[in-house]
């Protein structure tokens, strides 16, 4: 994309903050770092559903108090926008009604937001994601970057001797290399190390199909060339590697074990975006990463794949 595309990304004027006010405590941290960090002007936004403002009356009759939900939402978001204040922070509340994705989007465009922080909860002790619609529309349709933060972040650790690292996970499609670019942008901007990570079949489904695996895989000599020419574009610190086994989980334990501030996901329109009834490595990532996860939704291409690595996982 143009630099000056990719410069707004990395760098945001303003990022819109998308909250349903039970995910302040949760949001907000991320919200101010990233400020901080760009001196982006915050956009904290909640959409009322129609009917939010329904109560009953004495007699047991419905009503409708816009005006008593309105309240409500400026007064949990008020604190919050007196705080980025006293930290010299541009925050601003707005309460809107309707439907909530299409409030987004209309936000988005009215404030020319670049890039939108949303919260995400886990429903079950198995994991499953209550994402939403509202954040599942958001995901499919905006051309710009999607922070999710799951109930299992938590900010960085401030230890200034502990190396920073944003994991980058590709599918290796000639659509996610934006994504590397912007993977890699965000890491120089945080003076953080770029890890490349890629997730093959498990080494028993490779080895009876005569496939290489580990160090002598196709997809490790195709990620090293791209870690290459990322690096050489703006990172001085990148590391690539190859997993065997489930997405999510190897996604999930490279950003563990090496303690990522960021996981950006590069993900095509086929291969997860519109896909997600059927694969549920977002939903998973986003529900059980500890830190952020960045999303962007990219062009859809058909690429050509490597003969002998064409059953490698997609995320």
């Amino acid at each position: 994309m143009p630099d000056s595309g990719m410069k707004r990304w990395t760098h945001p004027a303003v990022i819109l903050v998308a909250t349903d006010l039970s995910d302040l405590d949760r949001l907000m941290p991320y919200a101010f770092q990233q400020a901080h960090e760009t001196g982006a002007r915050l956009i904290l936004l909640h959409v009322l559903a129609a009917g939010t403002g329904m109560s009953i009356d004495t007699a047991g009759m419905p009503l409708y108090d816009p005006a008593g939900a309105l309240e409500v939402a400026e007064k949990a978001m008020a604190p919050w926008c007196e705080m980025a204040r006293r930290q010299s922070l541009v925050c601003d509340g707005l309460v809107r009604e309707g439907v909530a994705s299409q409030q987004i989007a209309a936000a988005v465009r009215q404030f020319q937001a670049d890039r939108i922080l949303l919260g995400t909860r886990s429903r079950s002790k198995l994991g499953k994601l209550l994402l939403g619609s509202v954040a599942e529309q958001v995901l499919r349709s905006v051309n710009l970057p999607v922070i999710t933060v799951g109930p299992e972040a938590h900010l960085p650790e401030t230890d200034v001797n502990l190396e920073k690292v944003v994991l980058y996970a590709t599918t290796l499609r000639e659509a996610s290399r934006p994504s590397a670019a912007l993977a890699c942008q965000i890491a120089t901007s945080q003076r953080a190390k770029l890890v490349l990570l890629h997730v093959l079949p498990p080494i028993d489904e490779m080895a009876r199909k005569g496939l290489a695996t580990g160090q002598d895989a196709i997809a490790l000599r195709e990620l090293r060339l791209v870690a290459s020419q990322t690096g050489t574009d703006c990172c001085s610190a990148v590391e690539a590697y190859v997993a065997h086994g489930n997405p999510t989980v190897e996604i999930l334990a490279g950003a563990s074990e090496r303690r990522a501030s960021l996981v950006v996901l590069g993900a095509t329109q086929r291969s997860a975006l519109e896909n997600l009834t059927r694969d549920r490595t977002i939903y998973r990532v986003l529900a059980h990463a500890r830190c952020p996860v960045l999303t962007l939704k990219e062009p859809q291409i058909h690429p050509v794949e490597s003969q002998d690595e064409g059953m490698a996982i997609r995320i």
